[in-house]
Order: C-alpha cells, then structure tokens, then sequence
C-alpha cells in the first residue's frame, strides 16, 4: 500500500511539473525574464514557508536550530539547482516542452539516481543504499532496468526532436516560434546536470526533515512516516533556487529594459500576472508531492526516477496536446508516441522494484 500511495504521489507532482509551464505560454507581451521571475517569487519565497506553515508547527525554529554545515550545503545544491531551473525555462523555449523536458529531465534523472548511491558506496549511512545495490539485489537490479528503458524513451523523444528540426522547413511559422535546436541542446545539457542538485539538496537538509519526522511521530505514534517532513528543507533549498533566478532575471530586465512589460498597458496585466502566480504555485506543487511520495518509498533512486519518469511523461503529452508536432511527418510523431509508451513502461518497472523489496 506504501508503494502504491509513493507512485500515485509522485505521479501527482510529476503532473505538476510536467503541466507548470503551460500557463506561461499563454502570457502575452511580455519578456521571458518578465514573468520568470514573477512566477518564481510563488515558486521560492511565498508558497514554500506557506506550505511549511501549515504542515510543520514551528518550522522556523527546526531551520535556527540546524547546523551551519546542513543549512550550508543545503543552500549550495538549492543555488546550483537554481542554475538548472533557470536554462530549464530557456531549454523548454528554445526546444519545446515535450524536447526540451525530455534531455533536461533525462539527464536529471541519472544523475540524480545514481550520484547519491556513489556517494553512498564510499559513506555509508543507515537506510541509504550504495551504488553495489544496484548491481546484487534483485529490486536493485529491477531498478536499474526501468532506468535503462526510461533511457531508451528519452532517446526516442530526443529523436523525434532531431526529425522534427529536419521538416522544420515545412512548418508553419507559428510552428516554428522560438525552435532552436542548437542553443537549446546546449542549454538542456546544462540544466539537466545541475537540475540533479534538487535531490541532493533533500540529502543535505535531511537533519532538518529527521528533526520534523520525530515531532511528528512522537505525537503520532504508529502512525508511519511524516508525510510533509521534506516541507522544512525545502525552504532552504529554494532560497538557493531564488539567489540564482532573481539576479539572472534582474540582469535581464535591465540590460533589455523590460522592466516597462509591467507598466504596457497593451499587456492584459491582471491575466498575466494570475497566469504566472499559477505557474509558480504549480512548480512548486511538484516538490510538495515529491516529498509525499519519498516519505512513503524512501529517498533513493525509486523515488527519484519515478518522479522523473512522470514529468517527463506529461511533459511530452502536453506536447502533443499544445500540437507542438503538428505538421510534422508520420515518423517523427511515431518517434515521440513510442518514447512516450516506453517512458510509462519504465514507471511501470521501477514501481515493481518496490514490490521486491
């Protein structure tokens, strides 16, 4: 039942991850940087302590009393995680949502699984699994299965991308939009590694999330793990994330002189400004059930492929919804369809390691 409540959480954030950048499209006249940052002010500084507030008495207190080491390292993954979200939004507008969350989220994922397990391997912590894991248990190696095959549908996505630049000459030119497959593979690789840096954030704020687990349970005894723990780490890592956006997006403003996209009066100004408070509520929906979901499977690779698997997963059906492979010819969209079926596939896998366990 664990296992079962673990993926649909992780389905429900993936969904939120998957979705956050739809309402984005929809903002009109204004610059990228313009309702980047607006949106990433719910992302990182008002939703997150909100959500800590509700779900974790005293929070704040949990964050004055941790180390300077676990506060240290948890800021620094948040600020190097913060690099990877902002090329995140520049891949998604250069390559698409179903391509450009394909390779960054791809990358994200391996990286994210495996380098804990490394670090693990040569420090070994209670209830942390090693890279060995992997490689002599058989939910270890069930694991590592649905990470290849997820592989396989990212590669098959990544394809249907490069079919697609080839028949971009046939395309409409709304079609077309900012499409640049060059930057954006760039920029996809980057935000991809660095995007890895969220799971090892979680590991660094770990003492803080421990510290509400024991609260919690010893109010609620026998009543399993704390759902929400994460909720007081992510704050932390966030305020990382928010360090790194705002002075990119600040720069931004300045050096194009966008600043005046909130005074265009041609601009719907209340629309755009609910569409991006919409956008940034939603990304963060992602790390609220991610941390649901971990509290229930455990922070290892499981948790993180899965998540990464269903984000990938919508990101690419609502590529397909936003038609952003019409006119494309009947290959390339097969080639987008197939990665689709074998990313669901690879969930379907890493959902049964937990059953072996």
């Amino acid at each position: 039942m664990n296992a079962l409540a673990g993926v649909l959480f992780h389905f429900i954030g993936g969904f939120a991850s998957g979705s956050f950048y739809v309402p984005y499209k929809k903002v009109k006249g204004w610059s990228w940087e313009s309702m980047w940052i607006l949106g990433g002010l719910f992302s990182w500084i008002i939703v997150p302590p909100l959500a800590a507030w509700l779900t974790i008495p005293n929070f704040g207190d949990i964050i004055r009393e941790a180390g300077t080491s676990t506060l240290g390292y948890t800021y620094l993954f948040g600020l190097l995680w913060g690099i990877g979200g902002l090329t995140y939004g520049l891949g998604v507008r250069y390559l698409g949502v179903s391509l450009g969350s394909s390779v960054m989220l791809g990358l994200s994922m391996v990286f994210g699984s495996l380098m804990p397990a490394i670090y693990y391997f040569f420090n070994q912590s209670p209830g942390k699994h090693g890279i060995d894991y992997f490689f002599t248990t058989n939910a270890g190696i069930c694991v590592m299965v649905g990470l290849v095959v997820c592989i396989v549908g990212i590669y098959l996505c990544g394809r249907a991308g490069f079919l697609k630049e080839r028949s971009l000459a046939t395309l409409s030119a709304e079609a077309k939009s900012d499409y640049n497959f060059g930057v954006g593979i760039v920029v996809a690789i980057v935000s991809g590694v660095l995007s890895a840096c969220f799971n090892f954030g979680i590991e660094a704020g770990k003492p803080m999330a421990d510290v509400a687990n024991q609260i919690w349970k010893a109010a609620n005894p026998n009543q399993g793990e704390f759902l929400y723990q994460n909720n007081v780490s992510y704050v932390v890592i966030l305020w990382g994330g928010f360090t790194t956006n705002v002075i990119w997006c600040l720069y931004l403003l300045t050096k194009n002189k966008t600043f005046s996209d909130y005074t265009n009066k041609t601009a719907p100004l209340r629309k755009n400004l609910l569409l991006c408070a919409l956008a940034g509520t939603t990304w963060y929906l992602q790390f609220f059930f991610y941390g649901m979901g971990e509290s229930r499977l455990g922070n290892g690779a499981s948790s993180w492929i899965l998540h990464m698997a269903f984000i990938i997963l919508i990101a690419n059906a609502w590529g397909v919804i936003l038609k952003e492979w019409k006119g494309v010819n009947k290959s390339t969209y097969t080639s987008i369809i197939a990665g689709i079926v074998t990313i669901i596939l690879s969930i379907c896998i890493v959902g049964l390691a937990k059953t072996l366990e």
